[in-house]
């Protein structure tokens, strides 16, 4: 039987997930996915949060077994009929029937929070920027899109701190990537466009054969692409870097060996026609071209392309 599939991207407030969610939806064609924030899935509105005391992040703030129970749905290819929580307003707005697509992309901060959920999901990816870049980015959301001032952001994200700790970073553990976004040398001011990106690939999934990276690159002294052995939470894992300075030939490099390995993806490596892969929003509002986000698109279209060859 033909079943979606699902991929989940879970991080923090802020950490990236609809910038990355944007440009895969873009390759895998709009009209392929459907995507699901788990925000809506809140139980208070903004108001009603304020008057209790309790943050968004928190489980008992939002009704984690009506997302479950829709993710089984939506993994047999059932419709539901999903809450619709705005931002703008911070209240909720009529509920919408949902048709599951070809894909599903859901996304939010408590999507890997109970094991019946995890269980739903065929790739699950966690991001994890560094905290000073992830409260810049914050910031600059909140301030230019949702009305907020710096200081009524850094307020709340100081409030937030604790159940970050409890109850979103520790999802990391259940992802077979972990994506982190970082700046070199530390420096929080760097561009978006050329912050670097580290993979941790675990061997919950197979992922493409990366050996090759190493013949490209040994005995090339602060190499921008690279590849290496570490734990993570523990456990072992690959980790692949890649560098904001990483040229278009270097990187053509990286993208051949992923598409080689799945005819699908060839036409998914052509720049021309895919244009969302790797965009970006600079600090003015000009877009900037990320080739680090781009393979990290590149490489999560190829597991669900690949979850597609099982269940499809």
């Amino acid at each position: 039987m033909n079943r979606p599939i699902i991929l989940g991207i879970v991080g923090d407030s802020a950490a990236g997930k609809t910038t990355l969610t944007k440009g895969i939806a873009q390759v895998l064609g709009p009209e392929n996915v459907t995507l699901i924030c788990t925000d809506d899935y809140h139980r208070y509105d903004r108001k009603q949060r304020a008057e209790i005391g309790i943050t968004a992040l928190h489980p008992d703030c939002n009704h984690l077994d009506i997302m479950q129970q829709h993710l089984s749905l939506l993994r047999t290819g059932q419709p539901i009929l999903k809450p619709v929580y705005s931002h703008k307003t911070g209240t909720f707005e009529a509920p919408l029937y949902i048709k599951p697509n070809k894909f599903v992309i859901i996304e939010g901060l408590l999507g890997y929070s109970t094991r019946a959920a995890r269980d739903c999901y065929d790739v699950k990816v966690y991001l994890a920027p560094p905290e000073p870049i992830r409260a810049k980015w914050k910031v600059k959301r909140d301030t230019l899109k949702r009305g907020y001032t710096p200081e009524q952001v850094l307020a709340e994200l100081e409030k937030r701190e604790p159940d970050s700790e409890q109850f979103i970073r520790p999802q990391r553990q259940w992802s077979d990537i972990v994506v982190s976004f970082y700046p070199p040398n530390g420096e929080v001011d760097e561009s978006n466009g050329h912050l670097n990106v580290r993979l941790v690939l675990r061997p919950t999934i197979p992922h493409p054969d990366f050996t090759p990276i190493i013949n490209l690159t040994s005995g090339v002294t602060g190499s921008a692409i690279r590849l290496g052995l570490d734990r993570d939470m523990n456990k072992p894992v690959d980790v692949l870097e890649v560098d904001g300075h990483a040229t278009l030939e270097q990187v053509n490099k990286l993208e051949h060996i992923i598409c080689s390995d799945m005819p699908h993806l060839r036409s998914v490596c052509d720049r021309e026609s895919n244009p969302e892969l790797g965009k970006i929003a600079g600090t003015t509002g000009e877009t900037l071209q990320s080739y680090p986000l781009a393979l990290t698109q590149l490489i999560i279209t190829y597991h669900m392309l690949k979850a597609t060859q099982i269940y499809q």
